[in-house]
């Protein structure tokens, strides 16, 4: 990712703090913002589309342009966490998200608001699954809405940037202590640029946010608190009327704050943006970027003589009640569209709300209507903004409402349409060729596996179809090729999100000959484990016609073991009959190459940059296997492409224990030159670098026993760790003198990693 510089097209006219022109996205707008701010940490996970604000966050800090302590989260859950725990040390907190990473995080905000906390939290708004989808609506926006949270509206990127600095001062003035969300439409506000003004004038910058001054902290040992303790009935109540009453606070805050920013900047934000509202018979209320392809309408409406407006909110929470029957009271009829259902509720959160806050007014005789729209990132064009002031002006004149409530850009289909066929199933005798004979060896107590040669393989049918969208030399497809080949008899696999996921699924298409499922990073292993022990128990009850016998497999990578790794665990412990296998890519591919806890050290990703002051990742990757092998499980293994036969052997081990013991464990190296930036047929080169230098080590656990499968120390191939890291755009820079002592930390690491698990193949008590 290239950052854009701020353009310098000369200073501002409006506003007194000096300006300078550029031409931002949001997310960069809002990277822009957090270093101007200059808060003292961010806790974030990668998710798209609020990603880039991370990743600018990472370059600025590569260059030595702020300080903010970055910290990634194991997840969104984790992130939230550490977020509120830094906020509790006084200082100031940033964090962005979006769609499912709001859900995941979810239960922390209310804990966060309910104890007064204050932070600025960013949302890319994005659809919430599922079905997966990574475009525009508001549905996850309206999970926050009782949090307790603050939320603000930003249409543009030049609001982004300008409301992120409100929310600072609001979040912290004494009387709200709250929270604040910044929320702009994903893709729409995220990504694409616009030109803005940012301030030049930091001491102007410094004096509008102040300096933070809580209360109360957790780092004052003269003065212990207790923070988040356990209340009783009648203490609870008091304490959320007390929230409630900072919301109440915040009504007049917002409106001081926001006009103290106007002054300046020039930029008036209103808690309600009216637009040719004066004498208007018809509105339509609209949040962030539809509202403005609204005002475009409705300019040529009010050319063609129609007296049309248009309604949208700068500030969500607290809701602008009262400034909505004002604009409200002389309108004939009024259209409320969301980008998000309140399923159930015959009408979307925003158009609820309109409706309670009219009810107020007994003198007010709008008439509503609602329209959900836009969902998943379904653009909303001015014809869309035609037809919702053609039906209002309609409900206007006739006094009446047809339809009020209804789903606008939504098709029937054809009737005798059915979808598309799915591929051909693979039929368990297809596959069941015996290319692994797998045999207990008494003597050993372990499993004997002779493989029927390479050549004899090629005949297998494979469970994938090579109709999908991976990458040139992706390493995720000849790794599935090479498992699914020995895998015999019925497979049903769960992927959790990532390139395998994405790249095979796109609607109404799948690239899958076998029973797929998905669920999100944090919850694959739960998923697949509540679905074997269904099987398990409907075969005990002879519920199952002919008695299938199926094999169960998770697939995961892309930082699957980071997010996931808690119920993973949970699933490791409970011991289901199942098989997880995770592709090792070093990092968040399927989001843009985020740092991963597998990222290495010093490897350069977009959220662990290079610069003058950023040499890349900054802690030692994550060892998954010796994790899982800490569970003890019978049978944990590693592996890599480039090793076909190891790999096809632990595989056909990893079957027989997970139908006869439990779960197993399998980590595999797997190439991604995208990312990796190499050559796409540079895999055979760099995966064998990788086992060569002792970095990826291929050995399993067989109950108990570690036994490394191959040793560059035995062959005589063994290598420095700086050859491998010499191979890959990611980390040539590690071999520059300058970072000398960092890689000598990176070869100590390794070495270290390396001969412990060389004691515990020599030992096998360890």
């Amino acid at each position: 990712m290239n950052r854009p510089e701020v353009i310098d097209l000369g200073l501002a006219e409006s506003g007194s703090i000096s300006q300078r022109a550029g031409f931002l996205s949001g997310n960069e707008a809002a990277a822009a913002a957090a270093r101007d701010i200059g808060f003292h940490l961010m806790g974030y996970f990668p998710i798209t589309p609020s990603t880039e604000v991370a990743e600018n966050l990472a370059e600025m800090q590569a260059e030595g342009e702020h300080e903010i302590a970055m910290v990634p989260g194991d997840g969104e859950h984790g992130a939230a966490g550490i977020c509120y725990g830094a906020a509790l040390g006084g200082g100031r907190v940033l964090n962005v998200t979006s769609s499912q990473g709001l859900l995941y995080s979810l239960e922390q905000l209310p804990v966060q608001a309910g104890t007064r906390v204050p932070m600025v939290l960013n949302v890319a708004t994005r659809t919430v699954s599922g079905p997966l989808d990574i475009r525009c609506d508001h549905s996850d926006l309206y999970f926050a809405l009782n949090t307790g949270w603050i939320i603000l509206l930003a249409r543009d990127p030049q609001a982004v940037y300008d409301l992120n600095f409100a929310a600072v001062r609001i979040g912290e003035h004494p009387d709200v202590r709250l929270p604040v969300m910044v929320a702009y439409d994903g893709f729409f506000t995220s990504h694409q640029r616009r030109r803005l003004e940012v301030f030049d004038d930091m001491a102007a910058v410094q004096a509008f946010v102040g300096h933070p001054e809580a209360p109360l902290t957790a780092l004052d040992p003269t003065r212990p608190m207790t923070f988040g303790p356990y209340m009783n009935d009648p203490d609870l109540i008091n304490n959320k009327m007390q929230l409630s009453q900072a919301m109440t606070a915040a009504r007049r805050v917002i409106p001081e704050v926001l006009a103290e920013l106007a002054s300046l900047t020039g930029r008036a934000y209103p808690a309600l943006d009216l637009y040719r509202m004066e004498d208007a018979e018809a509105a339509v209320v609209l949040i962030n970027s539809a509202a403005e392809t609204a005002k475009d309408v409705a300019d040529r409406l009010r050319a063609d003589g129609q007296r049309v407006g248009v309604v949208s909110l700068n500030v969500l929470r607290p809701f602008p009640g009262r400034e909505v029957r004002d604009a409200l009271r002389h309108v004939g009829a009024v259209l409320v569209g969301d980008r998000g259902d309140s399923y159930g509720a015959d009408g979307g959160n925003l158009a609820l709300e309109v409706r309670a806050a009219l009810q107020q007014d007994s003198q007010n005789r709008t008439l509503v209507l609602n329209r959900i729209y836009g969902l998943g990132g379904l653009d909303f064009f001015d014809a869309d903004a035609e037809q919702f002031f053609a039906e209002a002006l309609e409900a206007a004149h006739q006094r009446s409402v047809a339809v009020p409530f209804a789903y606008h850009g939504t098709y029937s289909g054809e009737a005798d349409r059915n979808p598309p066929p799915g591929l051909p199933p693979i039929t368990a005798e297809e596959v069941s060729r015996g290319m692994a004979k797998v045999t207990p060896n008494p003597e050993s107590g372990r499993l004997d596996v002779e493989l029927e040669p390479l050549w004899a393989m090629t005949a297998m049918p494979c469970r994938i179809a090579p109709g999908h969208g991976a990458c040139p030399g992706c390493g995720i497809f000849p790794v599935l090729h090479q498992a699914y080949s020995v895998l015999e008899g019925d497979l049903v696999v769960l992927f959790q999100t990532g390139c395998a996921m994405v790249v095979t699924t796109g609607y109404p298409h799948t690239a899958h000959r076998i029973t797929y499922l998905h669920n999100l990073f944090q919850n694959g292993a739960a998923t697949l484990s509540g679905l074997v022990e269904m099987y398990l128990e409907r075969m005990r009850r002879g519920e199952l016609p002919g008695s299938p016998d199926i094999t169960f497999m998770m697939v995961t990578g892309d930082g699957g073991m980071d997010i996931g790794m808690g119920p993973a665990l949970g699933a490791a412990n409970r011991g289901h009959h199942m098989i997880i296998l995770e592709y090792d890519n070093q990092g968040y591919m399927n989001t843009g190459a985020q740092l991963s806890y597998a990222t290495p050290l010093g490897h350069r990703t977009s959220t662990s940059a290079l610069g003058e002051a950023g040499t890349g990742k900054v802690f030692h990757h994550k060892d998954t296997a010796q994790i899982f092998a800490g569970c003890h499980l019978p049978y944990v293994f590693t592996g890599s492409e480039g090793y076909p036969e190891d790999f096809m052997r632990k595989i056909a081990k990893a079957q027989w224990y997970a139908k006869r013991q439990g779960l197993v464990y399998g980590k595999v190296l797997s190439f991604c030159p995208l990312n990796w930036r190499t050559e796409d047929d540079a895999a055979e080169d760099v995966l064998q670098a990788a086992l060569d230098s002792c970095f990826f080590p291929v050995y399993e656990i067989e109950k108990g026993h570690t036994t490394i499968t191959y040793d560059p120390d035995v062959v005589g191939r063994r290598r420095p760790v700086a050859d491998w890291l010499g191979l890959m755009g990611k980390t040539r820079h590690l071999l520059a003198p300058d970072n000398a002592d960092l890689l000598a930390a990176i070869e100590d690491e390794v070495a270290r990693r390396w001969h412990r698990l060389k004691a515990m193949h020599e030992h096998p008590g360890l």
